[in-house]
C-alpha cells in the first residue's frame, strides 16, 4: 500500500525532476505499474493502515526519559525498569525498538559556507514576534510570522498569523511562495511540531504539508535536532526582521503588520545591497525567479476544516472561540467548518 509520500515524491521526480517513469521506479524501488497508478492520482492517497499496537506502547514514555538522561543506557538496565513498571514483554522486542530511538553518536561538528544555486532551496521557519496585537473587544493576541527566504537572492516573504499548526504552515507557506513568484526545488525546515510529526524516526512531516510539498514538486529537507545554522538565510533574515522592521512600529491589527511588513520589504529590504549576493536584492531576486518552478494552477487546496460537536447548551468552540448555534443542533455531532486560503480565522474576527 502506497502512502502520500510515495505519491509526493513520484510526483516529484517526474514532473519537477524529468525522469521517465522506468527511472523513478528504479530510484524508488518500486515497479512501473506503481508509478503509473501514482502520477495518475490527481489527490495524494488518503487510507492509511492503522498500525498493530506492541507491548512497548504504553512505556515507550519511560523509555524516553531513560534516554534523555543517558542515550547510552544499556538495554539490560531498560529492561529491568520496565519490568518493575509490568512490562511482561521479552527483552528482544525492546533492544530492536532502542536501536531506532537511540539517539545517534555525536560527530564533531564542521562548518563550512555554503553557496546557493538560482531556484535551489528555499529556508522557512516560524518567526515570534514580542508582544501582542489588538483583536477586538479589549483582547490581544500573540503573533507568529512563517518567513520563507530564497538564499540564493537573500529575496524573502513573510505571512503572519495568531497560531502555527500545520494549516497554518500549509496555508502561509502557499503564500509566501505566492509573493515570491514560485517555488523551489527543496524547502528546508526544523522539526517544529506545525511541520513535522512529533518524535517519528524517522522524521516526516504531517500528510497534509507532504500533499502540499507534493502538489508543488517540492522536496522537504528536515533538518537534525539542534542545527539551527543549516538554515542560516532564514535565521539572519528574522534577526534582520527584529532589528530593522519592528523598531518604532505599532500595529493596530494582524493586517496592519502584514501590510505594514509587505511594504517596508519593497521599499527598504529588497531595496539594500547585500554584501554575500553581490548586488541589490531586488535585482537577484528579479534573476531568480526565472529558475523558480511555477505554481500550480488552480492552487493546491488549503482549506482548514474542523468537526465539533455542539454543546448541549447550544455553543460550538472554533479556534478558542464559543459560537452560539439555534437550539435545535445542541449534542449533534459533525458540524463541518471551513476556511477559505486567505481569510481571517474565526479568533481573528470575533476574539474571546
Amino acid at each position: 500500500m502506497y502512502v502520500v509520500h510515495d505519491w509526493a515524491e513520484v510526483h516529484r521526480l517526474f514532473h519537477r525532476g524529468g525522469l521517465s517513469k522506468s527511472r523513478v521506479a528504479e530510484r524508488l524501488g518500486m515497479s512501473r505499474n506503481t508509478v503509473a497508478r501514482l502520477l495518475s492520482l490527481d489527490e495524494p492517497p488518503r487510507y492509511r493502515r492503522k498500525p498493530r499496537g506492541s507491548k512497548l506502547d504504553a512505556y515507550k514514555g519511560s523509555i524516553a526519559v531513560m534516554l534523555e538522561r543517558d542515550p547510552r543506557v544499556p538495554a539490560s538496565v531498560v529492561f529491568e525498569r520496565l519490568r518493575r513498571e509490568g512490562y511482561d514483554g521479552g527483552i528482544s522486542i525492546l533492544k530492536g525498538y532502542l536501536a531506532r530511538v537511540r539517539p545517534p553518536r555525536e560527530d564533531p561538528r564542521v562548518y563550512q559556507r555554503t553557496s546557493y544555486v538560482p531556484g535551489e532551496l528555499a529556508q522557512c521557519d516560524w518567526w515570534e514576534l514580542p508582544g501582542s496585537v489588538p483583536v477586538g473587544g479589549g483582547a490581544t493576541r500573540k503573533v507568529y510570522g512563517l518567513v520563507t527566504t530564497l538564499p540564493h537572492s537573500a529575496a524573502h516573504s513573510a505571512v503572519f498569523s495568531h497560531s502555527k499548526t500545520a494549516a497554518d504552515f500549509s496555508e502561509g507557506f502557499l503564500r509566501t511562495l505566492r509573493r515570491l513568484g514560485g517555488a523551489p526545488e527543496g524547502v528546508v525546515v526544523d522539526r517544529d511540531t506545525s511541520i513535522v510529526v512529533p518524535k517519528s524516526r524517522p522524521a516526516r512531516v504531517h500528510d497534509p504539508v507532504a500533499a502540499l510539498f507534493g502538489a508543488l514538486r517540492i522536496r522537504p529537507i528536515i533538518l537534525l535536532p539542534r542545527r539551527p545554522e543549516s538554515k542560516g538565510q532564514v535565521e539572519r533574515t528574522i534577526g534582520y526582521l527584529e532589528r530593522s522592521f519592528l523598531p518604532l512600529r505599532s500595529f493596530d491589527s494582524i493586517a496592519d503588520i502584514q501590510d505594514q511588513h509587505d511594504r517596508w520589504a519593497q521599499e527598504v529590504a529588497f531595496e539594500r545591497h547585500h554584501r554575500r549576493v553581490g548586488a541589490k536584492v531586488a535585482h537577484a531576486w528579479a534573476a531568480e525567479k526565472n529558475y523558480l518552478y511555477p505554481l500550480p494552477d488552480p492552487l493546491p487546496d488549503t482549506d482548514r476544516r474542523t468537526e465539533v460537536r455542539v454543546s448541549r447548551d447550544g455553543f460550538c468552540r472554533i479556534g478558542d472561540v464559543d459560537y452560539s448555534t439555534p437550539p435545535g443542533l445542541a449534542s449533534r455531532g459533525g458540524h463541518l467548518c471551513r476556511r477559505p486560503p486567505g481569510r481571517p480565522t474565526p479568533a481573528q474576527l470575533y476574539p474571546g
